[in-house]
């Protein structure tokens, strides 16, 4: 496990390590019927899709009936999806690739076109988090983040592009604090906010071939990205239910991961045909606000 994966839990539970997989609950779906759902005969290809929001997503794609290729560097994690999904009816593919590694970036996506046939929808949402005060960062920490976020989302599209026609779809996970940030987040809130960037640019680069590419932004969720390992249920639901009044000022509560998976699987339809080169900002209204404010004795990252 990364370094940079890690943030720190405080009082009484002080210095535990968090980020390791998984979502919070995993959503129950019900069985796919083959070649019914928005996405029936579509192909749809997620980097980290081993826990959280890129898990959900995986699982809502096939359940609409697309074929889904996905990939995450925890294979325990990919093959669990993998078989849930299946299960479930859907069609799936895991392959361990790192996004931080060009070679496994192309193998994977170009392995999963070869297989299916062709690419419809590229959901980009690999990324890890890392916070410190910017004096504190190591050069490999600064590098590891902007190598994930960044990078991995460059060399994601860059290869996928070639297997997306006309109707393609590209979406990439940004965050909420692209646009806001707070002490200790100089690295994560640059990396997303080159992602946007990235989305904006790459809008331009291929909408004449009818490529469409956004950037989701969501605020707080659910995931053991959020969740250090070891806290128990009923403490984390204490927590859970102080900090949503404190920092979600709409709706005020933390944001499930099926949420944002939701909105991901929804955009990525054609009902959203002439959107493209834009953020899409799903955090509950938690960035209309005041500054984050923690319950005593924690500390979370976005």
């Amino acid at each position: 496990m990364s370094h940079s994966r890690r943030t720190v839990l405080g009082g009484a539970a002080a210095g535990l390590a968090a980020l390791a997989a998984g979502a919070g609950t995993a959503a129950a779906t019900e069985p796919t019927q083959r070649g019914r759902g928005r996405f029936a005969g579509k192909v749809v290809v997620i980097t980290g899709a081993t826990s959280g929001i890129g898990k959900e997503a995986a699982v809502l794609f096939a359940a609409e009936g697309g074929k889904v290729g996905f990939c995450g560097r925890r294979e325990e994690l990919g093959r669990q999806v993998e078989r849930e999904i299946r299960r479930a009816g859907g069609e799936a593919t895991y392959v361990r690739a790192d996004v931080r590694d060009p070679a496994q970036v192309q193998s994977f996506v170009d392995g999963i076109a070869r297989k299916y046939g062709r690419l419809d929808v590229a959901f980009n949402n690999a990324g890890i988090h890392l916070g410190k005060p910017l004096h504190q960062i190591t050069v490999a920490e600064w590098d590891d983040v902007h190598l994930t976020n960044a990078r991995g989302v460059f060399l994601a599209i860059k290869h996928e592009v070639a297997h997306l026609g006309e109707g393609g779809v590209i979406i990439c996970t940004a965050s909420s604090q692209a646009g806001h940030t707070r002490p200790g987040h100089s690295a994560y809130t640059a990396s997303k906010r080159a992602v946007e960037g990235i989305v904006r640019a790459a809008a331009l680069d291929y909408g004449t071939r009818g490529i469409r590419v956004l950037a989701i932004n969501p605020g707080t969720a659910d995931t053991r990205l959020v969740r250090p390992p070891g806290i128990p249920d009923d403490l984390w639901a204490q927590f859970k239910q102080a900090w949503g009044p404190l920092n979600v000022h709409g709706l005020p509560r933390m944001a499930e991961p099926k949420e944002i998976a939701t909105a991901v699987v929804s955009l990525a339809t054609q009902d959203f045909g002439y959107l493209t080169g834009t953020e899409i900002l799903v955090d509950g209204g938690m960035s209309t606000g005041r500054p984050m404010t923690f319950p005593p004795g924690f500390e979370l990252p976005a």
